[in-house]
């Protein structure tokens, strides 16, 4: 763990360096610890200041939480339905998210609700009202089947994704925005949004990280993980409600980043092993260093033209997903 939290500060210090403007790690290292009292204030322009603490560091950070929040919520689903293919939108939470955004650019008008935009709120209430329609539509008496739970999401998955067809084919000359908020980014990115977002991931994964020995005796069977005194329902509710607000707060901000979820648990655990207690704060730091890896590419490699980040995440995770796919087919036949 101690070697990721390394990695992780040196891939913030490289995000932050490098850009269109290229400022020496010095001066970036004097910057960001300009705030501890041992450390004299760096003799810096404003310009460059203004750079890295205004412009890349919310960046940076924005691109490390929503990380860490989509690799912590796929190993939660992966655990929770046994299944290596599972990922944070399996309940359909980015369809509902995309239509909420699609929705907030089509409005002929715009506002602010607690300082954010009215695309991401009207995303993260798509993402939270897709997900609980498919716990209403999955719940038997008192219990969630799991299968019930994933055919509910990937019909009304299917049914949210046909009304954000539409209304790209009917949006004219806002489809280019529409289009690169589904495809994901950073590019405009600011300390709100780090304020918002921080305490969503700090207070889903620490309940989800409560729950990562019960996880664990659920990989077993459930019945014999309720004769081991685990209150099996109850656990599985928790662990999906805090995934979903984790994945739809996150989702709301940089759009749709496919395969995050997916490549960084399988990674982790091919590593460190299974043990949810392990996997769960592993695969936190690895998808942050991961999305932050990815969105310096994404914004560097073409300069000046950005491109999605989400297409660099997908580069790398679709033939990871086929690898993992093909595994799969050997072990089922």
């Amino acid at each position: 763990m101690l070697g990721l939290f390394i990695l992780l500060g040196a891939s913030v210090a490289l995000a932050t360096a490098v850009g269109s403007v290229d400022i020496p790690w010095a001066t970036v290292g004097g910057l960001l610890f300009s705030w501890l009292p041992w450390i004299d204030p760096p003799r810096t322009p404003e310009t460059l200041a203004t750079i890295v603490l205004d412009i890349r560091l919310p960046r940076v950070i924005l691109g490390g939480l929503v990380g860490a929040a989509l690799a912590m919520a796929g190993a939660t689903y992966q655990g929770l339905f046994r299944n290596p293919l599972a990922d944070p939108y399996l309940l359909g939470v980015a369809q509902g998210s995309a239509l909420g955004a699609t929705i907030g650019f089509l409005l002929p008008f715009s506002g602010t609700v607690m300082g954010l935009g009215l695309v991401p709120v009207l995303a993260l209430l798509g993402g939270l009202l897709s997900a609980a329609t498919v716990y209403a539509l999955a719940q038997v008496g008192r219990a969630l089947p799991m299968t019930t739970l994933i055919l509910a999401g990937v019909a009304l998955g299917a049914f949210l994704a046909s009304i954000t067809s539409y209304l790209l084919i009917i949006s004219g000359h806002q489809l280019h925005g529409i289009l690169l908020w589904l495809m994901g980014g950073f590019s405009l990115s600011h300390w709100g949004e780090v304020k918002v977002l921080l305490p969503y991931v700090i207070v889903g994964a620490g309940a989800i990280y409560l729950y990562s020995q019960p996880l664990n005796l659920m990989q077993l069977d459930e019945e014999q993980a309720q004769q081991l005194g685990v209150h099996v329902e109850r656990v599985k509710v928790t662990l999906l409600i805090a995934a979903t607000l984790v994945t739809a707060t996150a989702v709301s901000f940089a759009g749709t980043i496919g395969f995050v979820g997916i490549i960084v648990p399988h990674a982790v655990r091919l590593v460190w092993g299974p043990d949810h207690r392990f996997l769960l704060p592993l695969s936190c730091l690895a998808g942050a260093i991961f999305l932050i890896l990815a969105d310096t590419f994404a914004r560097t490699i073409f300069s000046p033209t950005e491109i999605p980040v989400g297409v660099v995440t997908a580069f790398v995770g679709a033939p990871f997903f086929l690898y993992l796919l093909r595994q799969k087919k050997r072990a089922v036949f």
